[in-house]
C-alpha cells in the first residue's frame, strides 16, 4: 500500500469524524428546540420523546470516542491532524452536555406540566434560549467550515445568554416574593434558566475548540477580547 494511499484513507477517516459530529450537534440541536417547545405546550409525548432520545445522544458520543481512539492507534497522526482529532473528542463531549440539559429541561417541563394545579409564573424563557440554539448552530458551523470569526461571534453571544439569565432569575425571585403559591413552579423555571445558560457555555467551548485546531492557540479562560486578537492574528 504506497503512502499517497495511506494518506488518502487518513484523509477519509477524519472527514468520516467531521461527518458524524455534525450529524450528533443535528440531533442535540433537535433536542434542545423539542425540550422548549414542550416547556412551553405542555405536550407530554414530546416532553417524553426528548428524555427517551438522550439515550441517542449518548450513543453517538460513545461511537464516536471509540472512533477517535482506534484512528490514534492506527494512524499516530501529528500536527493539525491530532489537533482535529482532540478537537472532535472535547467537542462530542460538550455536545453531550447540551443534550443532557436538553433532557433536564424536558424534565422539569413535565414536573410543571405533570397534573397537578400549580401556580406557574409568566417568565419567557424562550429568547435566551433562542440565542443558545443560535450559538450551538453557530459553533458547529465554524466547526464545519473551520472559521474562527464565526467562533468569536459565539463567545460575543454567550454574554447575551448570561444577561438573559440574570434576567430571568430577578423575575422569578420577585414572583416567588411576592406570591408563595409560585415557589414550585419558579424553582423550576430557574433550572430551566440555568440550563440554557450552561447550553450557551458549552456552545463557548466548542467554538473555542475551532480556534485551537485552526490556530494551535489554547483561548480558553483568556476573555473575549484577547480571544479576538488572536482570532485577527495571522
Amino acid at each position: 500500500m504506497n503512502q499517497e494511499h495511506i494518506s488518502r484513507q487518513f484523509d477519509a477517516d477524519l472527514e468520516g469524524l467531521r461527518t458524524r459530529v455534525l450529524a450528533m450537534g443535528g440531533l442535540v440541536e433537535q433536542q434542545l428546540l423539542r425540550a422548549m417547545d414542550g416547556l412551553e405546550s405542555g405536550d407530554m409525548a414530546l416532553i417524553d420523546q426528548v428524555i427517551a432520545n438522550d439515550r441517542q445522544v449518548n450513543r453517538h458520543e460513545v461511537e464516536l470516542d471509540e472512533a477517535c481512539n482506534n484512528v490514534i492507534a492506527r494512524r499516530q497522526p501529528a500536527a493539525v491532524d491530532l489537533r482535529m482529532i482532540m478537537t472532535v473528542v472535547k467537542t462530542i463531549t460538550d455536545l453531550e452536555r447540551i443534550g443532557d440539559e436538553a433532557k433536564k429541561i424536558a424534565k422539569m417541563a413535565r414536573d410543571i406540566h405533570g397534573g397537578d394545579s400549580r401556580v406557574v409564573p409568566r417568565v419567557n424563557l424562550r429568547p435566551p434560549a433562542d440565542i443558545a440554539v443560535a450559538m450551538l448552530r453557530k459553533a458547529l458551523d465554524a466547526f464545519a467550515r473551520l472559521d474562527v470569526n464565526a467562533s468569536a461571534e459565539v463567545v460575543r453571544q454567550d454574554r447575551e445568554v448570561d444577561a438573559g439569565f440574570k434576567a430571568a432569575m430577578r423575575q422569578l425571585i420577585t414572583f416567588m416574593m411576592e406570591d408563595p403559591r409560585t415557589i414550585s413552579s419558579s424553582l423550576d423555571l430557574l433550572f430551566v434558566a440555568r440550563s440554557i445558560e450552561r447550553i450557551g457555555d458549552h456552545a463557548k467551548n466548542i467554538s473555542e475548540y475551532v480556534v485551537y485546531l485552526v490556530k494551535g492557540r489554547d483561548v480558553r479562560h483568556i476573555g473575549l477580547e484577547a480571544m479576538e486578537k488572536e482570532v485577527a492574528s495571522r
